[in-house]
């Protein structure tokens, strides 16, 4: 190992501490989220269930607003100070809401998180700064394991915390943000030299703003309608999959339970340990393409399968999926000067902020219609969507990425 790797190593493994930690926070209170809720409406499930999509909907619109603007200031300032702003906010966030005394405050830390989870724009934007454009895919794709490994933990962790008090799994997710704040005052390095940083601007940094980045090299834009349909796609696996499961194969809690933990444990594997090798064999390109098709035929195993072996066949296929997001953000991020990394990132955030507001409406409405005795649609239908969706990326892939013939 070179001497100008071992620093670079080492920012990679805080970064993915701080993304894993951040994660794992954020996890903690997704089993206790509803409980807490409910004891603020006097235990009306139907209300509980309200606010809930409420919640979901505000922070994915936080996501949306905030996003490019952090990306933009960590360009302008640096990516330290604000990874550091955005953990110790989280921290802070989460304490507020494990002591809210009322639903208003509750929804108000919601809204504040939205906006400080957005630490993950800076954290994508800290690796495209110290990792070589033909390495970025394998250090995205680490992010992605955290984020993975982080959401079988996290839930598993918030269910214990949340059966000795509702409020537990807040203190434990604000003081894990807190002390990965600290840690990272004293350990992490700046990513970004004062004279690689761009201007600020607010007519980029704001949400229509920042799109227009994706006009600003060939391609681009394609690419940004590609990742747009890959997050709406996840919205299937985040909104129908518990009630689809149990309506069409009997399954109960723990075995939803262990299948998302099998889910993700293979999507870590991919993410974490296999993405960098099959960039480095087939190129960005056919990797993206690759991780396509499986997710298009794993979706399609998914909506098709009549028993639960059959659909757990799908697992090893939507794993491979997850290959597609380091692939296009690695792309991406090669498009782009080193002053717009963190407004690209934020960008992309962002385009999950719309996919977040838009695919929980969506797929729940066609699972509605999907099950039942007056079901309209037939079974599946939500992950035969997600399926489409994927092929409409597929075709867009090889469109928007196909070698130019150049013109004499």
């Amino acid at each position: 190992m070179t001497a100008s790797s071992t620093p670079r190593r080492a920012a990679l493994v805080f970064i993915f501490v701080t993304a894993l930690l951040d994660i794992l926070a954020l996890g903690i209170v997704i089993p206790v989220l509803p409980d807490l809720v409910k004891g603020f409406v006097g235990g009306d499930n139907a209300r509980a269930a309200h606010m809930v999509g409420v919640f979901g909907t505000l922070f994915a619109a936080m996501q949306f607003l905030f996003s490019p603007l952090i990306g933009a200031l960590s360009d302008r300032f640096g990516r330290r100070p604000i990874l550091l702003i955005s953990c110790f906010g989280l921290g802070i966030d989460y304490l507020l809401m494990a002591v809210a005394p009322t639903l208003g405050w509750l929804v108000l830390g919601r809204i504040v998180s939205g906006i400080t989870a957005a630490s993950f724009t800076t954290a994508s934007a800290y690796v495209a700064d110290v990792t070589p454009a033909e390495k970025r895919a394998a250090g995205f794709g680490m992010l992605g394991a955290a984020f993975g490994l982080g959401f079988i933990v996290g839930p598993a962790a918030g269910g214990l915390l949340g059966g000795i008090s509702p409020r537990l799994p807040f203190w434990v997710a604000g003081g894990l943000s807190l002390l990965n704040a600290c840690y990272g005052l004293f350990v992490l390095p700046e990513s970004l030299p004062a004279d690689r940083r761009g201007a600020f601007s607010w007519r980029r940094a704001n949400p229509l703003g920042a799109f227009a980045l994706l006009r600003g090299a060939p391609g681009m834009l394609g690419l940004g309608g590609i990742v747009w349909l890959y997050y709406l796609a996840h919205e299937a696996l985040n909104n129908a999959f518990v009630i689809y499961v149990n309506d069409r194969y009997g399954w109960g809690s723990e075995t939803v339970g262990l299948t998302l933990a099998t889910v993700g444990i293979c999507s870590t594997v991919v993410q974490g340990g296999l993405v960098g090798r099959v960039v480095k064999r087939l190129g960005a390109r056919r990797t993206l393409m690759l991780g396509l098709v499986a997710g298009a035929g794993g979706f399609a195993v998914f909506g098709t399968a009549d028993v639960g072996a059959a659909f757990l066949c799908g697992i090893p296929l939507v794993a491979l999926w997850g290959m597609v997001g380091p692939a296009v953000q690695s792309m991406m991020s090669a498009q782009v000067e080193a002053t717009e990394q963190g407004l690209l990132q934020g960008t992309l955030v962002s385009i999950r902020g719309i996919t977040g507001m838009i695919g929980p409406v969506l797929f729940t409405t066609v699972l509605a219609d999907s099950v039942g005795p007056l079901a309209m649609l037939p079974h599946g239908s939500p992950y035969l969507l997600a399926s489409l969706l994927l092929v409409a990326a597929l075709v867009l892939t090889f469109l928007v990425t196909r070698p130019r013939t150049a013109v004499a």
